[in-house]
């Protein structure tokens, strides 16, 4: 159904303080570079995604300004934005469109007292209005963007809603109302339900309680409440996990979760997850603080994420969680993640064909890497390579991902895995596991060998006849590739790593290759802090 009429407008006043306690949030940079970056913004030069976008005097809310795309005002469900080549890069265009860069200008204008900040503010969501009405446009095409970009209006109008005229604030608090019955009318109970329907339920309920008083908001408060402790238990898995298996949208999650517990004030059952949640990203990331990027990334953040998160339980040790099925493998600095879980929930939008896979930090050095993500719609060249078996640090068999791609955020026939064995003591930890997929079978064994040694034995089965088997081992730098102990046959190449989504870079890689009949091994040893030859 299309709405033809916008939902009646309360009389909001203008002249109120703040609506929401939000909690102290220390700006993650100085006050040079938030001064800094508003000067940027004020000039239209917005940092988005690896890349600095040109927008010009007047800014095209719905351009996807490095295609030079741009879409017009249809009904929102009829903006065809999975589809690049018509309407554009999704994620370009809406990432400008969350707004986090006005929370810039804001927190600018409060540290100076520069009234330049808060008038363009102002100008950029007069702008904004007048070219996004309500329901028309890309820019109400994906629910969870018109949340996130509420919750960073939220935190503008924290910091200077007061300062600005009493007209205008009650417009900009009619169209933020208006965001409100948006969410409420469209949470992503069937279409996302993983990540997506969490941000909006924190939103909702957030603005549930910044409109504590005015029609709906009552129900906006129940109803986001409800849907976040819903999901938090059935999204976070009692090894402190998240069923998607990134560890990008994990970080994600846990900053929703912990905002909503800041706002909400849940159980005792709520927090303890919480606490999960964050031991399992302490545990991943190791003794560096440097989170693996296990899945996808999609390169964006939480407005002013920054609320302090539980630090974990005390130092990294080895252990496995089983329903994630990554083992953690550590001792004096040496860090190994490997990952024996299956697919991820929900078609496996945000997996990656990495099963079996290793990552590798001896210190602050990086040894065998995850390549991250890069992109989502804007190539899909780019985008299955990314998500490939290929860009891991495991087996392919035959050119085969261990399931099949069946568009940018799905995966057919995911592959059977299960942990065979799982062991660990003062001297050692041993992990073995098997990934089953198109017939055939691949079988890793990893043994750590306390502190620095690694031996990783293949084991591929499979159907009669001769088979293309490739071993993959992506560096984290060249200087990397003394510490692994390969077949003098192995050729060093060049794959690709994207630290941040929208940008990549060339990066060393090893590969060996057999064409031979199964059962085929393949034996590997890593030996840290191994003086090159």
């Amino acid at each position: 159904m299309i709405l033809t009429a916008l939902p009646p407008a309360p009389v909001f006043d203008a002249t109120a303080g703040p609506r929401l306690a939000l909690p102290d949030v220390q700006p993650a940079a100085g006050i040079q570079q938030i001064v800094d970056l508003a000067d940027q913004i004020q000039r239209h030069q917005f940092p988005i995604l690896g890349a600095t976008i040109e927008a010009g005097p007047h800014i095209r809310w719905r351009r996807d300004y490095s295609r030079g795309i741009e879409t017009g005002l249809a009904y929102f469900r009829l903006i065809p934005y999975l589809d690049t080549e018509r309407a554009g890069d999704h994620k370009l265009i809406w990432e400008l469109n969350r707004h986090q860069h006005l929370i810039v200008l804001a927190q600018a204008y409060r540290l100076t007292g520069d009234r330049r900040r808060l008038q363009e503010l102002q100008a950029q969501l007069e702008s904004w209005m007048a070219d996004n009405p309500f329901h028309r446009g890309t820019n109400w095409a994906s629910a969870l963007e018109v949340a996130f970009r509420a919750l960073s209006w939220i935190w503008v109008d924290h910091f200077v809603g007061l300062e600005m005229p009493p007209e205008f604030r009650a417009r900009w608090l009619h169209m933020l109302y208006l965001h409100g019955c948006h969410l409420a009318n469209n949470l992503s109970f069937y279409f996302s339900p993983n990540n997506h329907l969490v941000g909006e339920a924190l939103v909702l309920h957030a603005l549930g309680l910044f409109f504590q008083g005015y029609p709906r908001a009552a129900k906006w408060q129940q109803l986001g409440a409800r849907v976040m402790q819903e999901q938090m238990d059935r999204q976070i898995r009692n090894d402190g996990s998240s069923f998607e298996q990134s560890t990008y949208y994990q970080r994600y999650l846990l900053d929703m979760f912990l905002l909503h517990a800041v706002l909400a004030r849940p159980g005792a059952e709520f927090l303890a997850k919480l606490e999960r949640m964050a031991e399992f990203l302490h545990a991943i990331a190791g003794p560096s603080g440097r989170l693996p990027l296990l899945g996808d990334d999609d390169g964006g953040h939480l407005p002013l994420g920054g609320i302090e998160r539980p630090p974990g339980a005390g130092n990294c040790e080895s252990r496995l969680f089983p329903d994630a099925g990554i083992a953690v493998m550590t001792c004096r600095g040496n860090h190994a993640i490997v990952d024996a879980g299956p697919f991820g929930a929900l078609h496996s939008g945000h997996s990656h064909s990495d099963t079996l896979s290793i990552i590798l930090s001896s210190g602050d050095d990086e040894i065998l890497i995850d390549p991250g993500t890069y992109t989502y719609t804007g190539d899909p060249k780019w985008r299955d390579w990314f998500r490939g078996s290929r860009a891991h640090n495991t087996i392919c068999i035959d050119g085969l991902d261990q399931a099949v791609m069946a568009g940018p955020f799905r995966w057919n026939n995911p592959p059977a895995v299960r942990v065979l064995d799982w062991k660990t003591n003062s001297a050692r930890d041993v992990l073995e596991a098997e990934c089953r997929y198109a017939g055939f079978t691949h079988r890793r064994r990893v043994e750590f060998q306390k502190p620095g040694t690694f031996l990783i034995s293949d084991h591929v089965e499979g159907p009669p006849g001769e088979h293309d088997i490739e071993q993959f081992w992506h560096l984290g730098s060249l200087a990397a590739r003394s510490q692994v102990i390969l077949p003098a046959d192995a050729e060093l190449t060049t794959s690709w790593h994207s630290t941040t989504f929208g940008e990549k870079h060339a990066s060393p890689m090893l590969r060996v290759h057999r064409r031979a009949p199964l059962p085929l091994c393949l034996e590997t040893r890593i030996i840290l802090n191994r003086a090159p030859e």
